[in-house]
């Protein structure tokens, strides 16, 4: 199992990680075995924004000997309140249910503490002056959390968050079907029916988000990698072709600032088939061809770091090449250190030949030629 660095928190987690939402539908000694499944071909990342007693207590039982092993996301704020799971900001709550997961975990810490669920533009600005945001701060210096983290779906307000400078990693829902939707407070859009035919690539707040979290150093875990297993499905997917989960874990990993994409689990055999993915041949990989050849919607002109261009006679990593490209034309002006890590790759777009025989590769029909002089004229190399 490979593992990336998770932004500014300096945790490596693994590329597949596990989320933890399905636990409770199974008997506890079969979840926590699950969990200890996955231990054992390396995921050591999960997710546990549920507030039962059940989910909680199978996490804690089946990390309970190994916790140095795994990085847990627990969110601050999901409470089960008259016997259902509850979101809130209330004081009157919000303790006892972060001491009540401490608890049941069997740990004394959680490592990314989670500013749950936040979809809103106004919730967000309110909580930054909270009673709620000032136990979070609290619960850190106290090192009961390691690192402060937040969930969203909505990209203008995982954008806030990234600007903040006190959260070091979001977990955000990304998916092909999903980047094409502008932001929006309601989640329901995102499990519409039938999404707007006009739609065409990656909304541009989605990928501002991305690059800014890239920028500053912000990571991001993924939740909802598969829509809900509508991109399975031709007719119910909005490009009326279906994709794999191999496809979908592969477009989570090469957005940037991605971290792991957090699955959902029911049995072994997906656990295999989720881990699968890191020895799988790129052809398996492939979802530009599928996306670029759909009968609804396009990302015609748009670079999505698939790796099509490759190989280059030049050498040139042409999907990181136009990913800092991307990177600095969102500034007023280059960053240095943005310019130190395009230097340091081994080839710059100024050694392009203009062949365009990556441009024939290209699923989306991008300029790549073209995108290599801007971006030798603007780094200068």
């Amino acid at each position: 199992m490979k593992t990336r660095r998770l932004g500014k928190t300096e945790l490596q987690v693994s590329e597949i990680g596990f989320g933890g939402e399905w636990l409770e539908r199974h008997p506890e000694e079969e979840s926590i075995e699950l969990i200890r499944y996955a231990s054992s071909k390396g995921i050591n990342i999960i997710d546990c924004w549920m507030a039962d007693p059940k989910s909680r207590d199978i996490i804690g039982k089946a990390i309970k000997n190994q916790r140095e092993k795994w990085f847990v996301q627990g969110h601050i704020g999901s409470v089960f309140k008259d016997g259902q799971y509850c979101k809130t900001r209330d004081m009157a709550y919000v303790p006892a249910a972060f001491e009540d997961l401490l608890t049941r975990l069997q740990s004394d810490y959680v490592d990314l503490g989670m500013i749950h669920f936040v979809d809103s533009e106004e919730e967000w600005d309110s909580i930054q002056t909270s009673d709620y945001l000032r136990y979070i701060m609290e619960q850190k210096a106290l090192g009961k959390i390691r690192h402060i983290g937040m969930s969203s779906h909505n990209p203008r307000v995982a954008l806030k968050a990234a600007k903040s400078g006190y959260i070091e990693m979001i977990l955000f829902s990304i998916n092909p079907a999903f980047d094409m939707l502008p932001a929006s407070e309601d989640i329901n859009t995102m499990f519409a029916d039938e999404f707007d035919r006009s739609l065409k690539g990656i909304d541009p707040d989605r990928a501002l988000l991305y690059m800014t979290c890239e920028q500053l150093d912000v990571g991001i875990t993924v939740m909802k990698g598969f829509a809900g297993g509508r991109l399975f499905n031709p007719k119910a997917s909005p490009f009326g072709v279906s994709l794999t989960p191999v496809q979908c874990v592969h477009y989570a990993l090469t957005r940037p600032a991605v971290s792991s994409i957090l699955c959902g689990y029911d049995t072994k055999e997906q656990i295999d088939q989720a881990i699968a993915y890191e020895e799988t041949s790129n052809e398996e990989k492939d979802y530009a061809s599928v996306i670029a050849s759909a009968p609804l919607h396009s990302y015609h002109g748009q670079c999505t770091y698939c790796g099509h261009c490759k190989p280059c006679p030049a050498g040139i990593d042409i999907a990181m090449v136009n990913k800092y490209y991307d990177l600095a034309v969102m500034q007023p002006e280059v960053p240095a250190t943005l310019r130190e890590h395009y230097a340091g790759l081994d080839r710059h777009a100024s050694d392009c030949v203009h062949c365009k025989a990556c441009e024939e590769r290209c699923p989306f029909k991008v300029q790549v030629s073209e995108r290599m002089e801007k971006a030798a004229a603007l780094f200068g190399i």
